[in-house]
Formats: structure tokens, sequence, C-alpha cells
């Protein structure tokens, strides 16, 4: 993260939001967050969760990188699946299964800061999804560490289909033992699936092949957990053992009732920090 202080406008609606995002004693600044969501058209109360929150602190680091404390200018935030596909067959270069419908992504710029300059700084540190189209303007995910520019983006592509590219990702990077968490899927090209009930937690070091199986927490009957809208992927939750040992780790989903051949056996989340319950 950076300062924790962030300054954001839609350059559409002209909504602003000049927040800081934690308290002094390391909280969250609730009421940022929601003046965050409603620059970015993620208003709605009924959806009960903000914009990513690794997506806005990783904006915050790297804003400061380059030109701290100015205004950062949003060309497009969260957009309605509705309002994706319009994009898309309007011609625009729009990915069918974006980041954006999930609130992990947005498309911006910062004057006096060049589009290719910071696009480099952001592909170096391998941490997240970063697209340039020329300009001034770049594209910014929390999805999988990747990069691109205009000839290499691949979304007139079918290379997302069949759930193909999805991507599993927490709310942040570090946790306590015993800490509750949640886990939601992104760039879902088709409903209609299940996850099963019992995810593993698994140390992520080359050749371990420990792992230890954690429930996810559902009213559901039966093993295969159903994911058949947006909202169902978003809400996986479950709590890590109290009694874990401190290191990093990756939480991996299996899935059931399987609706195309193609679509993998599992996937693997982000990598966290898991630190003893008392720091």
């Amino acid at each position: 993260m950076g300062d924790g202080k962030i300054r954001l406008q839609d350059m559409k609606t002209h909504q602003e939001a000049d927040v800081v995002l934690l308290y002094s004693d390391g909280s969250f600044n609730e009421s940022a967050f929601d003046q965050i969501d409603a620059v970015f058209g993620f208003s709605d109360p009924s959806k009960g969760e903000h914009v990513s929150l690794r997506l806005i602190f990783m904006l915050d680091y790297f804003s400061d990188l380059v030109a701290p404390g100015k205004t950062i200018f949003l060309t497009s935030g969260y957009r309605s699946p509705e309002y994706n596909d319009s994009l898309k067959k309007a011609g625009g270069v729009v990915a069918k299964t974006s980041t954006h419908m999930d609130g992990l992504a947005l498309d911006f710029f910062i004057e006096g800061v060049k589009g290719k300059e910071l696009w480099e700084i952001i592909r170096q540190k391998n941490c997240c999804g970063v697209g340039h189209y020329g300009g001034k303007e770049i594209h910014l995910d929390a999805s999988r560490p990747r990069f691109w520019e205009a000839a290499t983006s691949k979304v007139d592509t079918n290379e997302s289909d069949y759930n193909r590219r999805m991507f599993l990702s927490t709310d942040f990077d570090r946790y306590r033992a015993g800490e509750a968490l949640r886990l939601s899927l992104s760039s879902v090209s088709h409903f209609g699936f299940g996850i099963r009930k019992k995810a593993a937690l698994i140390p992520d070091r080359e050749g371990s092949k420990s792992l230890t199986a954690i429930d996810i927490q559902t009213q559901s009957n039966g093993d295969c957990l159903p994911i058949n809208d947006r909202s169902s992927s978003h809400w996986i939750n479950l709590t890590l053992p109290p009694n874990i040992k401190e290191g990093r780790y990756r939480l991996q989903l299996d899935f059931c009732q399987r609706p195309f051949e193609q679509m993998p056996l599992n996937i693997l989340s982000n990598e966290i920090e898991v630190l003893s319950s008392g720091f």
C-alpha cells in the first residue's frame, strides 16, 4: 500500500472521493470505501461488498510512486455485465469476462504521468493485471499477474471461454490464523457449475505436497456448492484454522458439475501470508 490516502475523480460523472483509507488504529474507513464505490459506480448496497480492496491499495501504492497526492482520473470503473456487453457489441476493446464486472479493475490516468512509463513500473512488480493501449491511460486490475498492449490484449479471442481463465482472489494479502476469509471467483465465462465444500490450504513453496482441508461455510445440501450467478461466485466464505503455522499459502478450490470438459478441475488463489493470531 501507499500512504493510505487517495484522490479519485470519475471523468464522466465528475463524482469525487478524497479519502483516508485507514483509521489511526489500522481499521478500515468504511465511509471512505463507500465514497470510492460511488466513484466506480459500484454503490448498490444490495451487493454487500466494496470494489476490490486489494485493487484500491495497489492503486494507492503505484500512484504514490509516480505522483503522490495527485488526482487519479477514472475513465472506466465498475461495469455491469449488460453494459460490458453493450460496449463489446459497439466495437470497444472489451473482454467478455472483463474484471471490471467483478469490481476488480479500473482504467485511469494521472495528469503529467506517461501511461507507458507507469505501465512499465507496474508490470515489473508482477502483482496484477496491467494493460496499455496508448496515450496516458492504463488498465489496472487485481486479477492474475499479466500485462499487455493493444496488439497483445487478446480481447477478441476465445481464450477465456469454457471458464478456462477464471481467477480466485482473496480480499487481503495477509490474515491472522483463525480469521474469517472470503474468496471470490472472477473472469467467469459461464455460470452453472459447482465447487466442492472443502477448500485446501496449500503451503506456497516448491515441492510441498501438504495441505489442510477447510470447510466452506454454506447451508446448501450435498457435497457440491452451486455457483449459479455472479453474487454466489463472490461469497465463498471460510475460516482459517487457529493453529495453522505462519507462512505463505494459496487456497485451492475443486470444481464439480463442470459444464465443459475444457474447464479446469481446480483453481488456486493468489498468495496470502498467514500470521499468528496474536500479531
